[in-house]
């Protein structure tokens, strides 16, 4: 397996500038301090122009990383059509793209008037770079084991859209498929969402955001279910340090460098006053309730054990699943593995045990959507 961490077919080795690995200082009583607002997570907040150049540097690098990720055979699949709709729900006005790509069968679909199930699929990237082909290999399992159609958002990304435009956008996509899937073969029964690393949060959030958005809608959307959650090593806590997070790590030599986590913070939680315990946010920071009546009973949890995430997303996967929440919760940690090892940029082969972990996840899916 992958013994560097990546972002998004990035290898971003935790070195410092003479090569070696570079040391982890452990955090102090203030760094142990919940954080309750951006400014207490990135400090005075910094030009914006400067995180522009430093974030369109690295989704210039992501650009490489991940045309090399496409290399490896299988080949993974393109997607069929694209759809821009406006969005709705952000006070931020413009337009986000849905990636469709299609299930065997879905071509002959007039025919039939058969609906597919759909997943929902949101890339990561720290909500600052990536793009919604990035996830292309999970992809085909979706088509192959789940016979869905897999729907990936290109929602926008910070600093130019802080939060919480990434997760209403995400939300926005949810909503634009239960009105209009039937028109796209898709059954607004039969859903589930699915992401990565920060798309892993927006695959919790999503639901969260559009939960509380359609109670304050005036006319009634049509029915559906968002049947299952499948989120990959998320970031689930704003409110613990970075420095906390890497001290605990196993291997916190593995982890993505404060450089890279720097950036990805000071872009996406702008301006200052935002609050890091919003459960949009921070779904570990929501109440059981909300919880309980937002989320989709099933939810399939993968952590990866060298991942300064790992200990945040086990505590919300077991959360999940005690009462009173009482969720269907499948959490596995995947041994020996730093975050976002699935992308490695390696031209000659999928990341070690990648296709098995995205079938499992797909087989999982595949149950969730059965029956009406």
């Amino acid at each position: 397996m992958s013994k560097i961490p990546t972002v998004d077919g990035i290898p971003i080795p935790n070195i410092n500038l003479t090569g070696t690995p570079a040391q982890t200082p452990q955090p102090t009583e203030e760094d142990k301090k919940p954080l309750e607002t951006a400014k207490d997570a990135v400090g005075s907040p910094q030009s914006r122009t400067w995180l522009k150049i430093s974030a369109n540097w690295w989704r210039s690098l992501q650009y490489i990383g991940m045309s090399l990720h496409f290399l490896a055979n299988p080949k993974p699949p393109s997607p069929a059509f694209t759809h821009t709709i406006p969005s709705t729900i952000s006070n931020k006005k413009g337009n986000l793209t849905l990636y469709f790509y299609t299930p065997e069968g879905y071509d002959k679909r007039k025919k039939t008037n058969q609906l597919f199930p759909a997943v929902i699929n949101f890339h990561g990237g720290g909500f600052t770079i990536g793009a919604p082909t990035d996830d292309a290999r999970f992809a085909r399992f979706v088509l192959e084991e789940c016979k869905a159609v897999y729907v990936s958002v290109e929602y926008r990304l910070s600093p130019e859209y802080p939060f919480p435009v990434a997760v209403q956008d995400g939300a926005d996509a949810l909503l634009y498929l239960i009105r209009h899937g039937p028109e796209l073969y898709i059954d607004p029964h039969k859903l589930a969402t699915s992401g990565f690393s920060a798309g892993g949060n927006i695959a919790i959030t999503s639901t969260i955001c559009l939960s509380e958005h359609l109670k304050t809608l005036s006319a009634p959307v049509p029915p559906h279910n968002i049947r299952a959650i499948a989120t990959w090593y998320p970031i689930c806590d704003y409110t613990e340090s970075r420095e906390v997070k890497r001290a605990r790590c196993v291997r916190p030599d593995q982890t993505l460098p404060a450089n890279l986590t720097s950036l990805f913070d000071a872009s996406y939680l702008y301006p200052s006053g935002v609050s890091l315990a919003s459960p949009i946010l921070s779904p570990t920071k929501a109440s059981d309730t909300l919880l309980k009546e937002a989320i989709p009973q099933t939810v399939i949890f993968y952590t990866c054990e060298w991942d300064m995430l790992q200990y945040e997303g086990e505590e919300l996967a077991k959360r999940l699943g005690r009462a009173p929440i009482n969720k269907t919760v499948k959490h596995k940690m995947i041994p020996g593995v730093p975050h976002a090892w699935d992308k490695s940029p390696d031209p000659t082969k999928p990341a070690a045990g990648s296709e098995e972990l995205y079938k499992e996840c797909c087989v999982y899916l595949k149950e969730v959507f059965k029956g009406n």
